[in-house]
């Protein structure tokens, strides 16, 4: 009985059983649900992934699309057309992350004015609208809106119009990825949360690949309407974006209690799965030493060591261009290293998630990118070897993808009290996009085509991230160790009234 009812030691936080109609025998309970005897829990994990990631995950793949599509116009004549300087283009990165930072963080007035805080991403002021609307309706119009400013750019005639758009593109967008989330966490244990949030993230390498195709096709509508191609890259995406946003309100579901895919009895193991799971049922009252525990925490400081330089990869389609490729060459090019980055996603996200380990594979991904960029500063003549720098590409999104992908969900499974781990969230959201504000900023034209600040930067910054990642995951561990060796003293406390957040000593860490 002892052990059911301190399932935190196994990384878990409170215990709920199912409805008295539906509950087992007590003898076949395992933390308060009888998995064989109710629900298929595998069956059922199956059918909720067949019906939430393809959805989900196309929508993210249109976001990162209409954001990076800008590199694959830019050789197509746009930065030509609007006389745009090499510095000019690269504030108008800048200014998508801008916009996307701003209207993504925490909001402090709604966050410190409550009493109580739920799940930690409840207080992004995009998350606020989705929890007084629902999924279905928030999350497509979300699409149309981006798809709309996304359709727009394609008839900027000036640099003004190119800052504005990329600016609001930046603010329609950042509503996503914190929403999908919040999402998953209304279906998902936290265990359960990190594998779908990788794969959710692979979206974005093929929206790498998917771009480059499709940019080397409308590439060829140059001279219809307008000089250059690049105009239809923006307008024809745009457009697809829209589309698929106006059929998402017919394929995107809610949360479990109204989902039609899923049986009362499937109904009641979900809601019972989060409840043993999560500290979101705890009336949890806000404390201001609650923040400052946070921010006071290393282990919080060293989660967040997302790589910023993801952002770089933007810029990929100009880092293949210099080499000297033609154009329509280097539009195909692009697409065999962000297909490569998408498997080694898929393939890190499974074994991170078969194997239970997360800082290790975090640090290997991250050593791997930076013998990319290792490859690309040490090819001096890029140009007249350009097969090296392109393998080095390979590394480079191979690399960071990933480690992006498990950086991205690992705060938010090792943070518990509520409090705790909305300031943490919000730490990570900002340091994250703080660090690909910057990385808009390294690869200037002048540069080209070895581009040493840029690269220099991307790789030290890997290389730090190595360190900061197995740092963490031997802090975390070792925590483990030390209180696995004092469990006996605590195993027989009982219920969880007196529950300490990951300060218990019943709280095992994911490393």
């Amino acid at each position: 009985m002892a052990d059911r009812n301190l399932s935190p030691i196994r990384g878990e936080e409170k215990q709920t059983k199912l409805p008295d109609d539906l509950s087992p025998p007590e003898s076949e309970l395992e933390g308060g649900i009888n998995i064989e005897s109710v629900i298929n829990e595998k069956s059922l994990l199956r059918k909720i992934d067949i019906k939430l990631l393809p959805a989900v995950g196309i929508l993210y793949l249109l976001s990162f699309l209409d954001r990076s599509n800008v590199g694959n116009a830019k050789i197509e004549g746009l930065a030509k057309d609007l006389n745009m300087t090499g510095n000019q283009y690269l504030t108008g990165l800048t200014l998508y992350f801008i916009g996307y930072v701003l209207f993504e963080v925490i909001s402090p007035t709604e966050m410190f004015s409550r009493a109580t805080l739920t799940l930690s991403l409840e207080q992004i002021p995009c998350n606020i609208i989705l929890k007084r609307t629902s999924p279905r309706l928030w999350l497509p119009t979300l699409t149309i809106a981006w798809g709309i400013v996304a359709t727009l750019m394609g008839v900027v005639h000036n640099l003004a119009g190119f800052f504005v758009a990329r600016l609001f593109l930046g603010i329609t967008e950042s509503g996503l990825f914190p929403g999908v989330v919040f999402y998953f966490s209304m279906w998902y244990r936290r265990r359960e949360r990190q594998f779908r949030i990788s794969l959710f993230f692979s979206a974005a390498a093929l929206a790498g690949s998917f771009g480059g195709i499709l940019a080397y096709g409308i590439g060829f509508m140059k001279g219809t309407v307008w000089a250059n191609g690049w105009h239809w890259i923006f307008i024809l995406e745009g457009l697809a974006t829209i589309v698929v946003a106006v059929a998402a309100y017919w394929f995107i579901y809610n949360y479990p209690d109204t989902a039609q895919f899923l049986t009362d009895k499937e109904r009641a193991f979900v809601r019972a799965r989060l409840a043993a799971d999560s500290d979101a049922t705890h009336d949890e009252a806000f404390t201001w030493g609650n923040v400052l525990t946070a921010l006071k925490d290393p282990k919080c400081w060293l989660c967040h060591v997302v790589p910023s330089v993801s952002a770089d990869l933007q810029e990929q389609p100009t880092i293949i261009s210099a080499l000297g490729y033609t154009a329509a060459n280097a539009q195909l090019l692009t697409i065999p290293p962000y297909a490569f980055a998408f498997v080694t996603t898929l393939t890190i996200a499974s074994l991170s998630e078969r194997l239970n380990q997360r800082g290790l594979f975090i640090a290997g991904s991250a050593s791997f990118a930076a013998v990319g960029y290792a490859i690309l500063l040490g090819n001096t003549d890029p140009v007249g070897r350009p097969g090296v720098s392109y393998a080095g590409t390979f590394f480079a999104a191979g690399g960071i993808y990933p480690a992006t992908a498990l950086s991205l969900s690992w705060p938010a499974i090792n943070v518990s009290g509520q409090t705790k781990r909305a300031v943490a969230n919000a730490m990570q959201i900002s340091i994250g996009n703080l660090g690909a504000v910057l990385g808009t900023q390294l690869y200037r034209a002048l540069d080209g085509p070895r581009y040493v600040v840029g690269h220099s930067f991307a790789l030290g910054y890997l290389l730090g991230n190595v360190v900061v990642s197995g740092l963490l995951y031997w802090v975390l561990k070792r925590e483990n160790e030390k209180r696995d060796s004092t469990a006996a003293e605590v195993r027989e406390v009982g219920e969880l009234t007196d529950w300490r957040g990951d300060e218990d000593p019943r709280w095992r860490f994911q490393i």
